[in-house]
């Protein structure tokens, strides 16, 4: 797990996509690729065993520091996470190594609990694939992400448990 945790980390530290946030469309709801998030910290990492991804979340300066500080119910507003997806895959010089595959999508939570009060505080966009397309038909996407995220509305609708470092 810890190798696991280490190949996740260096490649993030090593992200890149094809294409620059500012040749991106906005989400549905107006939110833009925040510029500069390849280059953003880790706050943790994740994997999901029922679709076969791992995950590095990154926070903006204002996150970072509202993580190492254990400031993180609430979020402080300015709070920006986000949430690189790749599906899972074996290393093929180590079999027992899982390593990012494909990008499945990046993903980001943006805590403004006055402008998002009607999404429990937080703005949510997702860019799909490589290309960067912005996920939902119409701003009205982002109803799924608060439902997905209701059974963690007590943790300020953030699944993210801050990584810690010594």
């Amino acid at each position: 797990m810890q190798r696991q945790i280490l190949l996740l980390a260096a490649c993030c530290i090593g992200l890149s996509t094809a294409v620059a946030a500012d040749k991106v469309g906005p989400a549905p709801n107006g939110i833009t690729l925040p510029a500069g998030y390849k280059d953003w910290r880790v706050i943790s990492v994740s994997s999901r065993t029922d679709n076969n991804t791992m995950r590095v979340i990154l926070g903006n300066d204002v996150a970072i520091a509202a993580a190492r500080e254990g400031r993180i119910n609430p979020w402080p507003n300015g709070a920006i996470l986000g949430k690189v997806v790749w599906k899972s895959d074996k290393d093929k010089h180590w079999e027992k190594a899982v390593v990012p595959g494909n990008l499945v999508h990046a993903e980001f939570m943006t805590k403004d609990s006055k402008k998002y009060a009607s999404t429990g505080g937080w703005g949510y966009a997702r860019w799909l694939g490589l290309d960067q397309k912005p996920y939902g038909k119409d701003a009205n996407f982002a109803n799924e992400c608060v439902a997905c995220h209701t059974p963690v509305k007590g943790q300020d609708w953030v699944y993210t448990r801050p990584a810690r470092f010594p």
